[in-house]
């Protein structure tokens, strides 16, 4: 079965209302490996419950509208799909306790060819169910690998989003090194990701690989937390969007690296598997807050 372009763009997504508390925001940052220097007091603000200071890429992980591409209707292959860019944008303060309201639609579908994949793209919003205050805008961008070609005269699909910057040729301006544990895939998947790619290996070699690999959202959200801990001198609330682009798997275990460049109010970056140089999160953007 291939994508139906209309019954995608229309696809209904529940709108979801989550209850998260101050041990979820802790789980989230210790899965990014936070406080795994435990005298580290810059990082114990993010895991300990007086003045609990939220990583806001937490919010990727409360609300979204789980596995929905796994529904037959949908006609993606969704054991073929990689995630292609994500992209943030914090409107607020993220505090430590609350519940938030999640409206999820489609907002792009993207045909690359036959045999080149499909893109599509979902846009959340997060509210805070008791104010109605706006918290955060999420493009999760869906690299369909086996379900290109599908457009039409009728329907020939959606053009994509405004591609990300480049980072700098220069050498970066900032960089942060950031073990990761081999077990780090199986304690992400406890923020709600649940797919096996991530745990089983079996499943793992069925897509692909040669064995489980890291959510890119744990990637994603090790970017943020060098981010803040270095280009925003450890305050969350300074980080105001990020968005970058999924260039390869990591491997957990694997060092990641941090290299940061500052362009104007703007960092780019990018993240790097050490021990194999490969660049694994690219084209990042960031817009800081004074």
């Amino acid at each position: 079965m291939a994508i139906d372009y209309p019954i995608l763009r229309q696809w209904k997504f529940p709108e979801q209302v989550s209850s998260y508390d101050e041990t979820d925001c802790i789980r989230y940052a210790l899965s990014l490996g936070i406080a795994s220097d435990p005298l580290d007091e810059e990082d114990l603000r993010f895991v300990h419950e007086d003045a609990l200071r939220v990583v806001p890429t937490f919010l990727a992980t409360v609300g979204a509208p789980g596995a929905w591409a796994a529904d037959p209707r949908t006609g993606i292959d969704w054991l073929q799909i990689l995630h292609g860019e994500h992209r943030m944008r914090f409107h607020g303060a993220i505090p430590g306790t609350g519940q938030v309201r999640s409206r999820t639609r489609i907002t792009r579908v993207v045909d690359k060819g036959p045999g080149k994949g499909a893109l599509v793209v979902t846009e959340r919003t997060v509210t805070d169910s008791a104010s109605g205050a706006l918290l955060a805008t999420i493009e999760h961008v869906s690299f369909c690998r086996a379900n290109g070609g599908f457009a039409t005269s009728t329907h020939p699909g959606d053009a994509p989003l405004d591609a990300l910057p480049v980072v700098p040729a220069s050498e970066p301006d900032m960089a942060m090194e950031m073990p990761t544990l081999p077990s780090a895939a199986v304690l992400y998947r406890l923020n709600g990701d649940r797919n096996p790619i991530h745990v089983l290996p079996g499943a793992a070699r069925q897509a692909g690989f040669d064995r489980p690999i890291l959510h890119g959202l744990c990637t994603y959200g090790m970017a943020a937390r060098a981010l803040i801990r270095v280009a925003c001198q450890g305050q969350p609330g300074r980080l105001g969007s990020l968005a970058a682009r999924f260039s390869a798997p990591v491997f957990p275990g694997e060092t990641l690296r941090a290299e940061m460049w500052k362009v104007g109010e703007q960092v780019r970056f990018r993240m790097v598997a050490k021990e194999r140089n490969a660049v694994v999160l690219s084209h990042g953007v960031a817009d800081l807050r004074l």
